[in-house]
């Protein structure tokens, strides 16, 4: 509810306080004296765009600052999600300074006006005559529709799941696209793979073959080496082995005479034993080498087949073009598995479809059935209010698509004259009719859902005093669930509010002002008398007026 209310340095206003109470609040005044600069003070605190023009004082900074007791209002999601600190007396203020600029904050948080239109629309809904076009709203019939039938948290519920259900076939969607373009490429992917496949890549297999390759690519000039070694080792007399076996002799011999050429024996017997095991390893490999035309060939053929791959892709080594072959295997391997991955991803979808068209069901058969209570009591009350032939047709039709609130299409038909045609809200009723009916879904409304603080703003222009007495008794009545407050010309329905509330005009040093005051018991006799018969009181306009506040 709305708690206080001050305005500094707007329009006609200089200094304004005023706390309000919950219940059912009046407001009056001459016309011309401000209360339509009243509402747009208010409409700042909702998020309306300022204008540099509404300052009273251009030199001076116009501040607007309200206090909402939203305890009860159920805020929180909306706080987080809006990242505002929560508070149950939140306080909203709006400046607009000289240079222009203008500035909202929530508890002394800036915000922008998005997000404070976002908060304002839960906190204060203003309804005049020239604004029902929320009435004609589809999602707003749907809203008093689904408020009486307690939908919320199959609401809820099914707004999630087509969540997930829309992301679902998003996915499904990203798979499809991804195949069509993996489709073109599949075929050069599994050539290019293989390729690599074909190769038998084996790690440090290049450096291996590149030495075989050096082996058959010189075999004579080898074998002309290792003979040269071999003669070398073993020539008669000369031979290296020959020369050293005689040296070992001589060294035996001298350890004969002393144990100091004992250690020169040792070492010569020992190169002796590894040249002699050098011999032999020459011999084995002048025996096992031969010309291999066949094999040089094969060496050269898969020489130059990884060198291309290398190059082809831009490869240094066999271990990136390792690295490459998996890349390869994956792209092909989840193009060749995209048919099990969309099935699946359809399945996921079908069954999504399912509990969506169970929770929809559920929601179109709520609906369908509190259907006649409400047509019942629309019409009921819209008789109170001066149109006895009021009529409508509320039909639901369950459609194939999803939207967002269920699958069901809306058709609110609205007939005032008996035996009229029957038509859409906008084309069927007057702006007075509107008013009314608008009146009549939120007092229905009040009774099923906590709604915000409601500002009615003259919707009893052009009725009759009786018609007015029962609009009057409607808004007291919604008032015992939330906080009402109604901008009337009528006695009837002043007389009927917890709070009164005056606004008027002053002069203030040649400056005319606008102000709202509360008023005692007293005043509002005086204010309602003078209602009735005009500023010169007569003693039956004080009666009349004594009467209706009693």
């Amino acid at each position: 509810m709305l708690v206080s209310l001050s305005i500094k340095n707007y329009a006609l206003i200089d200094n304004l306080h005023v706390n309000f109470n919950d219940g059912f609040s009046i407001i009056t005044g001459e016309t011309g004296a401000g209360k339509s600069i009243l509402l747009g003070g208010l409409s700042l605190i909702l998020g309306k765009r300022a204008d540099l023009s509404s300052l009273k004082d251009s030199t001076q900074k116009c501040i607007i600052e309200a206090v909402f007791n939203v305890s009860n209002y159920k805020l929180k999601p909306l706080f987080k999600a809006e990242d505002f600190d929560y508070d149950d007396q939140t306080i909203i203020r709006r400046e607009i300074l000289p240079s222009g600029k203008s500035r909202a904050f929530v508890n002394d948080t800036p915000v922008n006006l998005n997000s404070l239109q976002t908060l304002g629309e839960r906190l204060i809904d203003i309804h005049s005559q020239h604004q029902t076009l929320q009435l004609i709203s589809n999602d707003f019939q749907f809203q008093v529709i689904d408020a009486l039938a307690k939908n919320s948290g199959l609401l809820e519920d099914y707004k999630a799941e087509l969540k997930l259900f829309k992301s679902l076939k998003q996915e499904l969607k990203d798979i499809l696209d991804f195949q069509n373009e993996a489709v073109k490429e599949h075929d050069y992917n599994t050539f290019l793979l293989n390729e690599l496949v074909e190769a038998n890549l084996v790690e440090g297999e290049i450096e291996t073959l590149e030495e075989e390759y050096e082996t058959l690519n010189n075999i004579e000039g080898i074998k002309e080496r290792l003979s040269e070694a071999y003669q070398l080792l073993n020539e008669d007399e000369i031979g290296l082995i020959s020369n050293l076996t005689t040296l070992k002799n001589t060294f035996q011999k001298l350890s004969e005479y002393s144990k100091k050429y004992e250690d020169l024996y040792d070492r010569v017997n020992s190169s002796l034993i590894e040249i002699d095991d050098v011999f032999t390893e020459v011999d084995a490999l002048q025996d096992a080498i031969d010309a291999d035309p066949a094999r040089l060939e094969i060496v050269d053929s898969k020489l130059r087949i990884l060198h291309n791959l290398m190059q082809k892709h831009v490869s240094s080594n066999i271990s990136e073009l390792i690295e490459v072959k998996k890349n390869l295997e994956e792209k092909v391997s989840v193009t060749e598995n995209l048919d099990e991955t969309i099935q699946k991803k359809q399945l996921e979808i079908a069954s999504k479809e399912n509990e969506l068209n169970a929770i929809s069901k559920t929601i179109n058969k709520n609906r369908k059935e509190v259907i006649p209570e409400l047509k019942k009591q629309l019409e009921s009350i819209l008789v109170s209010l001066g149109m006895p032939n009021a009529q409508f047709k509320i039909h639901i039709d369950f459609k194939d698509e999803f939207f967002n609130n269920g699958k069901d299409e809306l058709n609110f038909l609205f007939s005032a004259n008996k035996g009229g045609q029957f038509n859409e809200l906008k084309k069927a009723a007057s702006g007075g009719e509107l008013s009314r009916i608008m009146l009549a879904i939120k007092s229905i409304l009040s009774n099923y859902i906590q709604l915000p603080t409601i500002m009615f703003d003259e919707i009893d222009t052009g009725v009759s005093g009786e018609i007015s007495n029962k609009m009057g008794d409607i808004m007291l009545e919604m008032s015992k669930t939330m906080q009402v407050f109604s901008i009337t010309h009528l006695p009837q329905i002043a007389a009927k509010g917890h709070s009164h509330f005056k606004v008027y005009k002053e002069d203030v040093n040649d400056v005319t002002q606008t102000n709202l005051i509360k008023l005692n018991h007293d005043e509002r006799i005086v204010e309602i008398a003078q209602m009735l018969g005009g500023i010169e009181m007569s003693s039956s306009a004080i009666a009349h007026a004594k009467e209706l506040l009693n």
